[in-house]
């Protein structure tokens, strides 16, 4: 075999081995060895990993309460080590607020609970929700809608069912303008005293008009006026819906100067608070502020849905085991 006949074949060969798909696995796992080495070896990774214990926290889980009944549960937070080095890898070192997180999910959650009433969010959660109970009121709609667009602001209107099948373009505008809609009966009826029969009725009669109306499928049932027994509640768990009750309650009825309004709430709300109003004047004219002064309280406001899940509010994580993290951390959450 001659010497150009050798060269050929050896650049043949060469040509076939670096083409060779295990070959290119076995570069790829050492490359990916090397990486996973680095890190093992590297003072800050280490660090990382050491202190990462420090800022966790464990997923609470959901619960019935003596005085509150049932309370959702909340996710846990754990350090993603590798997330968290790569973003400081570039200055080397530590920082807190560089931290990246993953939520951990509890074990018990609402649906594993007897079903039972829900008269507030986790306490941990600096989130609110607006619980918008719509049996009249129409003339006070358009401005509160406008007010909640303005200020970004989502919100859970509960609808009389007889109240869509009258009022169907001004259900339409709710939910076309995001927000959330549950069920608050059909006629209005004191659920604590009707028979199983008619609560059944009233409950699946209301969510069937939101659905053919909206298109919307709803998720929770707020009792008229509060009144329930727990029969009710069961029923409406069997509909497939929650019940909602309240944690504040704006009292808007009774006409209360925007003031007074303001002051009853502000001072008493809290984490996890459900802050029951209805399409009023006093409302209408406080709901601006009431915003503004909610969110001045370090105070998220979403859906009622949102309330309850068990994702952490994400821009407003307070504290981690005595480790402050406020609005301005970079912290990211997976």
């Amino acid at each position: 075999m001659n010497r150009l006949t050798y060269l050929i074949l050896i650049g043949l060969l060469g040509f076939l081995i670096v083409l060779n798909p295990f070959t290119n696995q076995y570069i790829s796992f050492l490359k990916a060895d090397t990486m996973v080495v680095d890190k093992k070896v590297d003072s800050l990774y280490l660090e990382i990993a050491d202190r990462a214990k420090d800022y966790e926290i464990p997923a609470e889980d959901a619960k019935i309460d003596r005085v509150w009944k049932a309370i959702p549960g909340i996710n846990g937070l754990k350090v993603d080590i590798d997330a968290s080095y790569k973003k400081m890898k570039k200055s080397k070192v530590f920082d807190e607020n560089k931290l990246v997180y993953t939520q951990i999910k509890p074990s018990v959650h609402l649906s594993d609970l007897t079903p039972s009433p829900i008269y507030k969010g986790h306490p941990e959660k600096p989130m609110v929700s607006f619980i918008i109970n719509v049996a009249w009121g129409n003339e006070y709609l358009p401005d509160m809608l406008a007010t909640l667009k303005k200020n970004n602001v989502s919100a859970s209107f509960f609808l009389e069912g007889r109240w869509v099948q009258n009022n169907p373009e001004l259900a339409k505008m709710i939910v076309s303008a995001g927000h959330e809609v549950g069920n608050h009966s059909y006629t209005h009826p004191d659920m604590k005293v009707i028979s199983a029969q008619k609560s059944r009725e009233e409950i699946r009669k209301t969510n069937e008009v939101i659905e053919a109306t909206t298109e919307e499928k709803v998720s929770w049932f707020a009792p008229p006026s509060g009144s329930y027994r727990d029969q009710t509640v069961q029923i409406a768990s069997e509909e497939k819906l929650g019940t909602v009750m309240w944690t504040v309650d704006t009292i808007d009825w009774q006409k209360p100067s925007p003031e007074q309004l303001l002051n009853r709430v502000l001072n008493k709300v809290d984490n996890g608070s459900m802050i029951l109003m209805h399409p009023t004047a006093s409302t209408e004219q406080a709901l601006d502020r009431l915003i503004k002064g909610l969110k001045q309280k370090g105070l998220q406001i979403s859906t009622v849905s949102k309330l309850l899940s068990e994702d952490r509010a994400i821009d407003n994580i307070k504290q981690n085991n005595n480790h402050d993290f406020g609005k301005n951390n970079n912290n990211d959450i997976n």
